[in-house]
């Protein structure tokens, strides 16, 4: 995740903010558009509140349900409003995955460099694990947002005063993400496996797969701990640990 392609592109400003207001509907009661008048007032329509609401509704309703359209619905605006606060939908991913880089916590000052890192991939996990459509998102944007930078100014800030030099440390943080999001991906991917069945689909890969041909896959699809519901996600911490061990060894 360090590194990618913005730090090659210029950043371009953004526009300012301007409060948005919906008209009156002069049919309603007075009652109510008092109410809804110091409901606005309470609850004004802000960039902040515009991307808060995107990523509330990603993560409810997957990626793919986010539109202009149901967006603005959700904040209860038309969704021409929305342009106010942001530019467009580029800009709007780029808010979102920048809310999600703010929610993982980085190394801090007198912090081991080797307990920055795994609070750090541990805290990743578990906000990706939250906002699951970030996970191929984060590294496809081109323009880092304020919470991205200092993301990555923490991480190699963390390394640099651990004793890394410059390579080492862009080394290490490629071999830390490398392992970080691939193994969120593969959550990702295997969300929907239901362990309960685990020898009924050890069975139906052995019954597909010749012995003769693939006999080291049938030993693996064989074995107990495969057969009795393997869970790969247990696997996290210590795969980390062999990760943060092999970061040691080069740093020397």
């Amino acid at each position: 995740m360090l590194l990618p392609v913005w730090y090659l592109r210029s950043n371009s400003g953004r526009p300012d903010e301007e409060k948005q207001t919906t008209p009156e509907d002069p049919g309603r009661p007075m009652s109510r558009r008092r109410s809804a008048s110091r409901a606005r007032v309470r609850d004004p329509l802000t960039r902040e509140r515009v991307i808060g609401a995107a990523v509330v509704l990603a993560d409810a309703r997957g990626f793919d349900a986010l539109t202009m359209r149901s967006l603005g619905a959700a904040l209860g605006v038309e969704a021409m409003s929305l342009y106010n606060h942001i530019r467009n939908r580029e800009d709007l991913l780029d808010g979102m995955v920048d809310q999600v880089f703010s929610e993982i916590a980085v190394p801090v000052a007198g912090q081991g460099w080797r307990e920055g890192l795994r609070v750090r991939s541990l805290s990743a996990r578990e906000v990706l694990a939250r906002h699951p459509w970030a996970v191929t998102l984060m590294d496809s944007r081109r323009t880092p947002g304020p919470a991205r930078l200092r993301h990555d100014d923490a991480l190699i800030g963390c390394l640099l005063g651990g004793g890394f030099s410059g390579w080492m440390t862009t080394r290490a943080l490629l071999l830390l993400d490398s392992f970080v999001f691939g193994f969120a991906l593969t959550e990702l991917s295997l969300a929907d496996v239901d362990k309960a069945r685990a020898a009924e689909l050890a069975d139906a890969v052995l019954e597909e797969l010749p012995a003769e041909m693939f006999p080291h896959l049938h030993a693996l699809y064989s074995e107990p701990f495969i057969r009795e519901g393997y869970d790969f996600r247990r696997e996290f911490e210590p795969s980390l640990e062999v990760v943060l061990d092999g970061i040691e060894k080069m740093r020397g």
